[in-house]
């Protein structure tokens, strides 16, 4: 680069270093600048004649707070000291003319010229785009792990909860994973159901346990009125220890025995409750700084979810033979259309005190004459369940008769009304339209809010769930202001084809993921669609049954059979099909909407169906009986498919 009387080769110095990209000056021996590319300048913001000559180290190199490194602690210069080998950093700073300090990510080169040596070559570039991205980078890495806690927390917190116990059982067993992963201790006050006392049910402190056993039971009155009030609210509230005499300070008698024996400085008083009921107030302290608000947020979730639960319990304790009787007379016989056939079976859970929400509907033909089916499930299993599963049925009837619309607007008219004139839960559901003219082709025209898909088999046994249309659940969207929506689907329907809707009580047990249990169905869908004996509708349901054999949780299923291409038409001259089955978990004495006979008969085989599930085939299995089949005013009327908008 440089002569022996250390000359600037400017050849050189021009072909090589002027756009390297980076900057690049040259010492001699003694720390003096003898050259320095175009980049450099531009990154010191100094032209080449205010740099050239100067010492090196007195111009440029700066500690991080300003101040001159001290030239024996010097890293660049000390390949000037006989070293050979390259050094390299990037914790310096090079001083700007503008008085800025630039971190650098440099290295030092000894510069040798026929073995000599002649200076050194210095490369550097600007570090600060480097090391804002590290730290970003080391932000986002700390930010994902946080919310990789918080979900493995709700996680494991949502497992324990779910896992069956009573009310307190379940809080002794939460307050393990919230002490001391999120606090110093933790407390839960629960309202008794009977006596309607609050009640400190369980405390949780690792550094003092004997003591929080001393502090569980009845609450006296001053504590446990404003524990009350608390609850009715539905924002957390933050307790600091203060006397207990000041009324104006929340929670103040309830929670200051807890820190006078357990300690701490702050603490976070979680209303519990749901939509329907207070239950008791979640507390979790902090020893040393107030709560932030990711983790509020985390424990007002966790607050829910233990409501939630709370909920469910008090649900499964009511009356559900009551239950099942509603749902039964909500539950629809099935009427005679042309040549489509049907069938619906439902069977309570093993425990009949588990009936709850489950319900088909194909009873009703909107005003276009389409006919309408619908398969869902409202949250709960208990008359409260039932109840608000016949708001939920009754508000989509009327809906679907009043608005000849796609499916997917009378899914968001149906959200907005369970929403603002229910108390009902969420609930999933599958709402469809068959259209087409007699003699096909067919077409499903269908929304899913949050339920289990369809299966569609067809008659050479080729099985496919119809994933499309797939929403958010009923009750949800309008309740959170997410402005979500439920996708149209469409789907030709082969001939001879079965559309099945279920509800996840067929597919989903305690002992048996929902995917397996749907992998399950389409393997004994397949292998019935195939065989003789389960030619008709009614017998592919009751074998279905008995080959999965349902249990834990109370089950819908309504079938579909679409007749042979052209069956039905004024040209059709082949027989016509066996009569459709009157086997229906609908109530007795019922008669399909739009019957032409009026109180015929329904029978209501659901506990034989049930029982039949444990029994071999024989010459005593319980066999449905057959009626004469409804006709509906359908067959009086033609089928028209509706054009969308």
């Amino acid at each position: 680069m440089t002569g022996s009387r250390g000359e600037l080769n400017p050849g050189f110095a021009s072909a090589v270093l002027r756009d390297l990209g980076t900057g690049v000056f040259t010492t001699d021996t003694a720390g003096l600048i003898t050259y320095v590319n175009p980049w450099a300048e531009r990154l010191l913001r100094r032209p080449a004649t205010q740099i050239v000559g100067h010492d090196a180290h007195d111009l440029l190199h700066r500690s991080p707070d300003g101040t001159l490194v001290p030239r024996e602690r010097c890293l660049m210069l000390s390949p000037l000291t006989g070293s050979r080998d390259t050094v390299e950093g990037s914790e310096e700073y090079f001083l700007r003319s503008d008085g800025v300090l630039v971190p650098i990510i440099w290295s030092a080169t000894p510069l040798l010229l026929e073995g000599r040596p002649d200076g050194l070559v210095i490369v550097f570039n600007d570090f600060s785009l480097h090391r804002d991205a590290e730290e970003r980078a080391i932000a986002h890495t700390a930010a994902l792990e946080a919310l990789t806690g918080r979900l493995n927390l709700l996680a494991a917190v949502s497992s324990v909860l779910m896992s069956g116990m009573d009310a307190t059982a379940a809080a002794r067993k939460l307050l393990p994973l919230l002490v001391p992963e999120l606090g110093h201790w933790a407390s839960v006050d629960l309202i008794d159901a009977h006596s309607g006392i609050l009640q400190r049910v369980a405390v949780r402190s690792p550094a003092h346990p004997n003591r929080a056993r001393q502090l569980t039971g009845p609450l006296p009155l001053p504590a446990m009125q404003q524990g009350l009030e608390i609850i009715r609210g539905d924002q957390p509230v933050l307790v600091q220890p203060t006397d207990p005499g000041d009324a104006g300070v929340p929670l103040a008698a309830s929670h200051r025995i807890l820190f006078d024996r357990l300690g701490g400085r702050w603490a976070t008083a979680i209303p519990i409750r749901s939509r329907r009921r207070y239950y008791g107030v979640l507390t979790v302290a902090q020893a040393t700084k107030s709560p932030s608000e990711a983790e509020i947020r985390l424990l007002a979730d966790i607050g829910r979810r233990l409501a939630l639960v709370l909920d469910n319990s008090q649900l499964y304790e009511e009356q559900r033979n009551v239950a099942e009787t509603m749902q039964r007379q909500l539950l629809a016989p099935l009427p005679q259309v042309d040549h489509l056939r049907m069938a619906a079976r439902y069977l309570p859970a093993q425990h009949a005190m588990e009936i709850g929400g489950d319900w088909y509907d194909a009873t009703f033909l909107v005003a276009d004459g389409v006919m309408a089916l619908v398969i869902g499930d409202v949250v709960g299993h208990d008359l409260q369940a039932a109840v608000h599963m016949a708001e939920v049925r009754n508000m989509l009837r009327a809906l679907a008769w009043t608005h000849v619309k796609p499916p997917s607007l009378i899914m968001r008219q149906l959200d907005e009304a369970v929403t603002h004139t229910s108390d009902a839960p969420m609930a999933t559901l599958i709402f469809a339209r068959i259209e087409g003219p007699e003699g096909g082709p067919w077409q499903l025209h269908w929304v899913n809010a949050g339920h289990p898909p369809p299966l569609l088999i067809t008659s050479d046994g080729a099985t496919r769930f119809l994933t499309d249309g797939h929403g958010p659940l009923i009750g949800m969207s309008s309740t959170l202001h997410l402005g979500l929506t439920w996708p149209d689907a469409l789907e030709e329907l082969p001939p001879e084809a079965t559309v099945l809707f279920y509800t996840d009580g067929l597919v989903e047990s305690r002992e048996r993921p929902i995917d397996a249990g749907m992998a399950r169905l389409r393997h004994h869908a397949s292998l019935l669609a195939r065989q003789p004996h389960a030619r008709t509708i009614d017998d592919f349901c009751d074998q279905l049954l008995q080959r999965l054999a349902p249990h834990g949780d109370d089950t819908a299923l309504l079938a579909l059979r679409l007749p042979p291409a052209g069956a039905g038409t004024s040209d059709d001259h082949s027989p016509p099909p066996p009569p459709q089955s009157a086997n229906s978990p609908a109530a007795p004495e019922r008669a399909a909407p739009g019957s032409l006979e009026e109180q015929s008969l329904v029978q209501d085989p659901t506990r034989d169906a049930h029982e039949a599930l444990h029994q071999p085939d024989g010459p005593d299995r319980i066999k449905p009986h057959r009626i004469k089949p409804h006709l509906c005013c359908r067959a009086r009327r033609a089928m028209v498919p509706v054009d969308l908008p």
